[in-house]
Formats: structure tokens, sequence, C-alpha cells
């Protein structure tokens, strides 16, 4: 079990935030061991096929046998949203005492694999040139294995922390950690979390508690390293959802939803136009555009963008959903 303390400032701070590099790095332990969660099978039958020209070995040496994970390659998020090359740059800057510390504390009782014995040198020159392949390929690995699903995995943990901000808000901590999953509890300022390898407590001490919604972790994440300030991945809600086809659009329930003029208004922003242009191509005035768009925007299904002195529509990701993709 490890166990956060907590006082009265660490829960004034504590917070949410996103992490595409988290992501990036929980998802080696699903192509690792497809037996982990059903649900992102259709997500590792699509990448294994695309990761030809990567050293798979190196990548896979990353998760441990217990598949636990190097904390350098997780670190905490300075952001609400940082960007994966942001963090990635963290990742870079990586000491390599740093390095040594967290890929064996990971891959402990069990030695390190023969891809990462290079960690273990005293040449700290060899250690970095580990350090530096690690993030070569994992930059590689975004591109190809999250970063296209990135904006819809976005949504669905902005939904999470959306609702958890709620539960925290109608009944405090208590409310906000009991339905987060079974492995956690709350009592007398202490955040338990169970079925844990490591057996260790971590006071807060004014850190603050960072939690991070995650579409890949199975069970709550904390950081190995007792010398970590208090962060926890844990499973995000609605995650059997990620994978599944888009439903596809029904032009004429649609129309009944939207009402016509906005259908068609929604249909033609795949990309971005000005309220004069879009006015021009359905032959009617500025003003009767304004009105439909304001509904749309207010809506969340289009976003909208200065440009110089007009502004930009286009359709968000909600609204490509409900479109349909060939609208």
């Amino acid at each position: 079990m490890i166990s956060f303390v907590l006082g009265v400032e660490d829960l004034a701070d504590t917070r949410f935030a996103l992490s595409p590099l988290s992501e990036t790095i929980f998802s080696l332990r699903v192509l690792r061991d497809p037996g982990l969660s059903a649900v992102h099978l259709p997500w590792r039958r699509s990448v294994l096929g695309r990761l030809d020209g990567l050293d798979t070995g190196l990548l896979m040496s990353l998760v441990a046998q217990r598949l636990t994970l190097p904390d350098f390659l997780t670190p905490r998020p300075t952001s609400f949203s940082p960007s994966f090359e942001e963090e990635l740059a963290v990742v870079r800057a990586a000491s390599p005492d740093l390095v040594r510390r967290d890929l064996s504390a990971a891959h402990a009782p069990d030695p390190l694999p023969e891809a990462l014995r290079g960690a273990l040198a005293t040449d700290d020159a060899q250690v970095l040139e580990v350090r530096d392949a690690i993030c070569e390929l994992l930059q590689r690995y975004w591109e190809i294995a999250v970063e296209p699903m990135w904006p819809r995995m976005r949504l669905l943990l902005e939904a999470d922390m959306t609702y958890r901000a709620r539960q925290l808000a109608m009944g405090g901590a208590r409310l906000l950690f009991a339905g987060m999953h079974p492995n956690l509890s709350w009592q007398d300022g202490v955040l338990h979390i169970d079925k844990m390898i490591s057996r260790h407590q971590v006071a807060a001490s004014g850190r603050g508690l960072l939690l991070v919604p995650s579409v890949f972790a199975h069970k709550p994440a904390p950081p190995v390293s007792p010398e970590e300030p208090p962060l926890l991945m844990y499973p995000s809600r609605g995650v059997a959802t990620m994978w599944a086809p888009a439903p596809t659009a029904d032009a004429p329930a649609l129309v009944a939803l939207l009402g016509a003029p906005r259908a068609r208004l929604l249909g033609l922003l795949t990309e971005p136009l000005p309220t004069v242009e879009i006015a021009r191509r359905f032959r009617v005035t500025p003003s009767a555009v304004s009105q439909h768009l304001r509904v749309l925007h207010a809506t969340g299904l289009v976003t909208r963008a200065r440009d110089g002195r007009q502004v930009l529509y286009r359709r968000s990701p909600l609204g490509d959903q409900l479109a349909g993709p060939h609208s």
C-alpha cells in the first residue's frame, strides 16, 4: 500500500492536469500485455501494424515484468495541459543519476533488460546516450500510436475532470476518492492506494496533490519512488467507449435535431470560414448566419478564432462526430 498524507493546504492545492506523455508511456503496458484490458484491444491491433522500423525491443523494455514504469518518463505536469514536446523536454533534461535510479527502481528486483544495461554505466555519457535514445523513440511512437487519437482522448479526459470536480464540490475529498477506483480509500487525512507493489507513505507537506485522469491506466498509479511529490494517475470514466466506431450521421435526423439551416451550416464548416463568406455561399445576410453560429458555438458544435479583423468558424470535434465523416 502507498499512502499520501494530505494536510488542509494540500487539499486546497489538489488539482487536475492532462499528460500526453504519461498516456504514451502507459499505453506501452497495453502493448506488452494484451490481457491487461480488453477495452484497448482495437487500439492495440491498429497500432501493432504501424510500428515497423521502431526499436520495439527498447520500447518494451521500458515496462518492467511487474508492469511498473520509470518515474522520470512520467514527469509531473507543470501546467494544466502541457504539450507532448514540453513534457518530453523535461525527460531530455533528466540527470544520469535520476535515470539510473528510476530504471533500477521500476525493474527491481529483476535486472535491467539488455536494451537498458547502458543506463547502469558509471560513465554518465553512456547513461545519457540511453536517455536520448529513449526520447527519440518515444517521439516517434507518440506520433504513430497516440497523437492521432489525442484530440478524442482529451475530450474524454476533460469530461472526467469536470465530473470529478463536481464530486469534490458536492462531497469533499471523501466523495471524490470514493468514486475513482476500489483501490482508493480516504481516512483521517490520508489517501490510501491499495494493491501496490511498493510500501511507503508520502507526506505532501504543502506540495498538494496532482490528479491525472488516464485512458490507459487500468488502476490508480502513483510514482514508484517515495521521493516524488504526490501525484496520482487514475482510470478515466468512459474509457469503454473510447475505441468504439463513431455512429454514422443520419441526415434527416440531423435536420430534425438542428433545423435545416443549422444542419447545412454544420456540414459546411469543415474548414475555417468567416461569417461573410458563409453568408455569400448560402445567399443570406451575415446577420442571419450570425444567429445560427451563436447557437452552434454555444452548444460546442463549432469553434471560433480571430484572424485579423474577422472571426473564423469551424466545426469542433463534437460537431465532426455529430455531422459524420462524409458531411
